[in-house]
């Protein structure tokens, strides 16, 4: 399902195609996926209500769904991953599908939760709508993805790099989507009481050449459509990773990379949850409260 407002970023079939690559060795750099989901487990614990029936969207190797294992109720988890690789090792009940069709009959689950894949969905606003499909009345959708400003060092360094030694430039690093948007897809895909908050993770490297072979580890390479089709040559990344030295280093040496988590939190309505009050049914007339502050002026 595509929105009238979406836009075709990515290249999903190279985004499977590199997940799959990944699965043999995707313990060797899931540091980043295993901090995440202990965070997404926490915010779980804060409510108070088992999940019987839950859905681990974008599972990678399973390790949302271990991290979640003997938690929250969980009866049933089925694990759902883009590429067929990760499916296999998700666990026992996986299905290999996209995040923007998804094969679940409606009301299914009653819990949603997504560990670091969102980022990579075309048509977001379709995949909520989706997710909250999915839900029971009053099901959950807990997830994190990827924000605007992770690995802004990299890109930076990409950028110049590129202006410097090609005399232009093209996407070297995917784009990710900004906070002050997230909120709004979420209401507008029909989630009640959507909260969406972020921190911020930052991991040290050698030099950046280990931080571009953990993104390959990861699966999480560029994948945008717009991308030039020939690799970067050695002296664009010779160059790229003398600046990020040069410019991001801390005293011992190793530089930094940023990565921000937007975490993402609804409900699919149901008529037991809290309402806003309807406009006018105030018992102190907007009148008689602004003169009461005013009159509390010095």
């Amino acid at each position: 399902m595509t929105t009238p407002d979406s836009m075709t970023v990515f290249d999903r079939a190279l985004v499977r195609r590199r997940r799959d690559r990944a699965v043999p060795a995707f313990a060797e750099h899931a540091f980043l996926f295993e901090e995440v989901a202990e965070r997404l487990a926490d915010r779980l614990e804060d409510v108070v209500r088992p999940f019987p029936a839950a859905l681990d969207l974008g599972a990678h190797d399973g390790v949302m769904g271990r991290t979640l294992r003997g938690r929250k109720g969980i009866e049933t988890l089925v694990a759902c991953d883009l590429a067929p690789g990760f499916a296999r090792k998700a666990g026992p009940l996986a299905v290999a599908a996209d995040e923007e069709l998804l094969p679940f009959a409606p009301e299914t689950f009653d819990l949603v939760v997504s560990n670091l894949s969102l980022h990579w969905v075309n048509d977001l606003p379709g995949a909520l709508v989706q997710v909250r499909q999915a839900l029971k009345p009053d099901g959950f959708l807990c997830a994190a993805m990827l924000g605007g400003e992770t690995l802004l060092e990299l890109r930076r360094c990409l950028y110049e790099a590129e202006m410097e030694v090609s005399g232009g430039v093209s996407p070297r690093v995917s784009p990710f989507a900004e906070i002050r948007d997230v909120g709004g897809l979420m209401q507008r895909a029909g989630f009640a009481l959507p909260v969406i908050d972020s921190d911020v993770i930052t991991v040290t490297y050698a030099d950046a050449f280990r931080l571009m072979r953990d993104l390959r580890g990861m699966g999480e390479t560029n994948a945008v459509l717009a991308r030039r089709k020939v690799p970067a040559t050695r002296a664009l990344l010779f160059d790229a990773a003398r600046r990020y030295a040069e410019r991001y280093a801390e005293p011992d040496g190793r530089i930094e990379a940023t990565f921000q988590i937007l975490y993402l939190a609804g409900w699919a309505p149901h008529e037991s949850q809290q309402q806003p009050l309807k406009p006018g049914c105030g018992e102190i007339p907007l009148g008689e409260a602004l003169k009461g502050s005013a009159e509390r002026l010095p």
